[in-house]
């Protein structure tokens, strides 16, 4: 994993939201996966409207204070317009600044992305990684399409 820093664009996204925290999700009893099976078995990609393309993006957002406090997660699209925001979706904005980009390695995505988080975590106990807590997002784009053999980008908004 080598990280790079960009300078992302503002943008928007829809989808579906649940409120959560770290430490729940480490216990075996977090949200995030119940709400990517919501996602999947339920189809919400193929029902957002003004969809940019077929990504899916995973928000974080609305942190409580830092890593140890409580977010919204939104698993949704990039899309043109948030004019018609389907019943049970939300719209969210993706905050415009400096991220930094965290590529995991291939391998099953709920083991690769939760193993680049550490090392996300880690980067920022060392001190090297000064977060904004504003917005962070990972991106599964073409190279996720298999669940089993993933890379996800992670970007993780800076100061």
């Amino acid at each position: 994993m080598q990280p790079k820093i960009v300078e992302q664009q503002e943008f928007q996204v829809i989808g579906i939201l649940v409120r959560t925290n770290n430490a729940k999700e480490m216990s075996g009893q977090g949200a995030i996966g119940a709400l990517w099976g919501r996602f999947f078995k339920e189809g919400i990609l193929g029902k957002i409207p003004n969809k940019v393309d077929s990504t899916i993006y995973a928000v974080y957002t609305n942190y409580e204070s830092d890593r140890n406090g409580e977010y919204d997660f939104i698993i949704g699209a990039k899309v043109s317009s948030t004019t018609d925001v389907p019943p049970g979706m939300v719209a969210r904005k993706v905050a415009k600044g400096p991220y930094e980009v965290v590529t995991t390695t291939n391998g099953p995505a709920e083991q690769v992305v939760p193993k680049a988080w550490q090392e996300v975590w880690s980067l920022e106990d060392k001190k090297q990684l000064s977060r904004a807590y504003k917005t962070d997002f990972e991106v599964y784009d073409q190279r996720s399409h298999d669940p089993q053999n993933s890379q996800v980008d992670i970007c993780v908004g800076l100061r």
